[in-house]
């Protein structure tokens, strides 16, 4: 059968259009978006993609045994897809065959490079405006037109490929096996659905609440401030008054807003508007040295107000923090009447304490058991620091609690121990006017306190008292330093005589684990035992103490580092060897006129117990929830004992919101007391 004759020009024709063919068979194949998990193939793939070639046989074939071997060899090759199913893809040599050249199908046909070798080949390519070069005219027309760094990175990757491919084909059946496994176990794992959390496609990841246009109206603001400053001063009463209306409007605008979002709808007109009205007055008034004039004096003005303001919220914050908020004292009112007006509920309550007190007298000096010191005139704080220990105590009826209150607080703490008994616990009141040895002739603080330096200090209207004098001294006028319940942790061993070791807590605590273990720490001959609180450079020695003191800089050392008084064991059988009260009066003596510190009872204890305090881990005493919005929560949890040291105490309404339910859960709401003072609060 004869076959018809095809002439050059039609099997040119053919070999473009099959060239075209093979291009739209490989896009739709790619369409599917497979991925290869074989490099080579993926390179040999896009070569022939990206390029836009197509393979041509050389005009010199390769030698027929060298042909036969390469015909005979294929690979296998195992890939998942989009939606992790694995898929087979099978390829000869002779398709990634080095014998082969590339050849644009876009080019015409005699423009093609004809070379015996891929050296030959490169040599072209490279030859790009070379007249010596034996190229035809259309392959040189053609060269030029192509940037000679391109021609030379084609060339890079072309041997890399080539590199790539021969590896490919020297690959071994256990490599080629290792490799379908590999991607067997791939698609196995595989997981096409994205996370919702690192979805970007969330609302939460556009990133709407901008202020960049809040900022820029703020902006313009300030400088149409500043023009019509200037404005009014050279007599440019329409440009003055256009710039005050976009002030007004603008503002206007503005509002409350803390965010773009937040903005009023005509927020972008009224900043147009501005933007045009402050490009008229800077082509009418600007002058640098007049508007960066305006620019220092707003400034200046600007500081002078946030100063103030500073000062002012110093004040109410420390007038805040030294008020009885309303419930707290209606409760403390309301038990004061139950004490002294007792009918006959009340009889009996005082009945069954009466007899209780009388069992439990022996474990008030009992040494085996656990022993608590709590000096406080608030019946809330005290109540919850006694109650929170209760509740995490292993052996409650073990546990003895000392209060100590003032006089004018003696009968409402009294009343609500003997209401509120935290049984098995022991709770024993007592005055501090029942203390006989407690006197200005052998107390230094208490005759500090009945100076009339001190009340000339404190009551005086002209004295460092007000607002100009800054904060330190409002700080230091808090009438804690003026009560002698703060100084009484001085005087452990003449309060309880009879004890070894007791636990002193102060009423702003809250107790999350049982604190037994502490009474079996070593203090290693120290007499206190406290949870240190330095940090880097803060919270040493030099920070409490005036170190341009003699006295003070020849005994102390500046680096030392402080330590917190709140919860502190302390070792009184070591106290009275060491004559521990006798240091703190003689310090107590020489600051006289608070030369060496101020007001306060933490710097005589850091001079008092310097050398004499133990170090405890720090998890068992975490502070700062009275001033610190930044505590870790991890440690407060961790914690044994958290403390509400600072202004923001958890009965005010100044507390930090996030760290007041670690107070409040301990708090008896089931009081009919609490319930009516702080039902009447709202």
């Amino acid at each position: 059968m004869a076959f018809p004759s095809i002439s050059p020009t039609s099997a040119a024709a053919w070999r473009r259009r099959s060239g075209f063919l093979a291009l739209l068979l490989l896009l739709l194949f790619l369409s599917f978006q497979v991925v290869v998990h074989v490099p080579s193939i993926r390179s040999a793939v896009s070569l022939w993609l990206f390029s836009g070639h197509r393979r041509q046989p050389q005009r010199e074939g390769p030698r027929s045994g060298d042909l036969q071997d390469v015909e005979d060899f294929n690979k296998m090759v195992a890939y998942t897809d989009q939606d992790g199913r694995i898929r087979l893809f099978r390829v000869t040599a002779r398709e990634f065959a080095s014998s082969s050249i590339w050849e644009n199908p876009l080019l015409p046909q005699e423009s093609h490079p004809v070379a015996g070798t891929q050296e030959n080949a490169e040599e072209q390519l490279l030859a790009t405006g070379s007249e010596d070069a034996n190229l035809s005219s259309a392959a040189v027309s053609a060269s030029q037109r192509t940037d000679p760094i391109k021609l030379k990175r084609e060339i890079f990757r072309r041997r890399r490929k080539e590199q790539r491919i021969q590896e490919l084909l020297n690959m071994d059946k256990e490599v080629e096996l290792h490799m379908r496994n590999t991607a067997t176990n791939s698609s196995r794992n595989f997981d096409n659905k994205v996370k919702v959390s690192y979805n970007i496609w969330r609302q939460e990841f556009h990133h709407t609440n901008t202020d960049s246009t809040l900022k820029l109206m703020k902006d313009q603001i300030i400088m149409a401030k500043v023009y019509a400053t200037i404005a009014r001063s050279q007599n440019e009463t329409d440009l003055h008054t256009s710039l005050m209306k976009c002030i007004k409007e603008s503002k206007a605008a503005i509002g409350d807003a803390n965010m773009d979002s937040e903005l009023d709808s005509s927020a972008l007109e009224r900043a147009k508007e501005m933007g045009h009205v402050l490009s008229s007055a800077r082509d009418v008034l600007y002058n640098s040295d007049e508007v960066s004039r305006r620019l220092r004096v707003m400034l200046q003005s600007a500081e002078l107000n946030i100063d103030t303001a500073k000062k002012q919220n110093t004040f109410l914050v420390q007038h805040a923090a030294k008020t009885v908020p309303m419930p707290l004292h209606c409760l403390h009112m309301q038990l004061i009447t139950d004490y002294y007006f007792r009918d006959g509920v009340i009889k009996e309550y005082f009945h069954d304490a009466a007899l209780k007190d009388e069992e439990d007298k022996a474990k008030l000096e009992d040494r085996s058991l656990y022993h608590y010191a709590i000096f406080s005139d608030n019946v809330l704080a005290a109540s919850v620091v006694v109650r929170s220990t209760v509740t995490h105590a292993k052996e409650p009826e073990k546990h003895v609690f000392h209060i100590v209150t003032d006089s004018l607080n003696f009968a409402a703490m009294k009343m609500w121990f003997i209401s509120h008994s935290p049984r098995p616990a022991t709770v024993h009141v007592e005055s501090i006017n029942n203390f006989k040895w407690l006197n200005s002739s052998y107390c230094s603080a208490m005759r500090q306190l009945e100076s009339a330096r001190l009340k000339e200090y404190y009551f005086k209207a002209h004295d460092p008292s007000s607002l100009s004098d800054g904060t330190e001294n409002l700080k230091y006028r808090n009438p804690k330093y003026l009560s002698m319940l703060n100084h009484l942790r001085f005087y452990m061993p003449e309060i309880h005589p009879k004890l070894d070791k007791i636990l002193f807590l102060d009423d702003d605590v809250v107790v999350q684990k049982d604190l037994t273990p502490l009474w079996d720490v070593d203090l290693k001959g120290m007499v206190n035992g406290a949870v240190e609180t330095c940090k880097e450079s803060f919270h040493r020695f030099d920070t409490y103490l005036n170190f341009s003191h003699p006295k003070i800089s020849e005994n102390f050392d500046p680096r030392a580092c402080g330590w917190a008084f709140g919860m502190n064991v302390f070792d009184l059988k070591e106290w009275k060897k060491r004559n521990i009260t006798g240091i703190y009066h003689y310090w107590q003596d020489l600051n006289e006129g608070r030369k060496l510190w101020k007001l306060g009872t933490l710097p005589p204890g850091l001079i008092t117990f310097y050398n004499l305090t133990y170090p405890l881990d720090r998890t068992w005493h975490v502070l700062g929830l009275g001033y610190d919005p930044a505590v870790d929560i991890a440690e407060i949890d961790n914690a044994a004992v958290v403390h509400y040291n600072g202004n923001y105490k958890p009965w005010l309404d100044l507390a930090i919101s996030k760290y007041k339910a670690y107070w409040s859960k301990y708090v008896d709401v089931d009081s009919s007391h609490i319930r009516h003072c702080y039902a009447s609060k709202q």
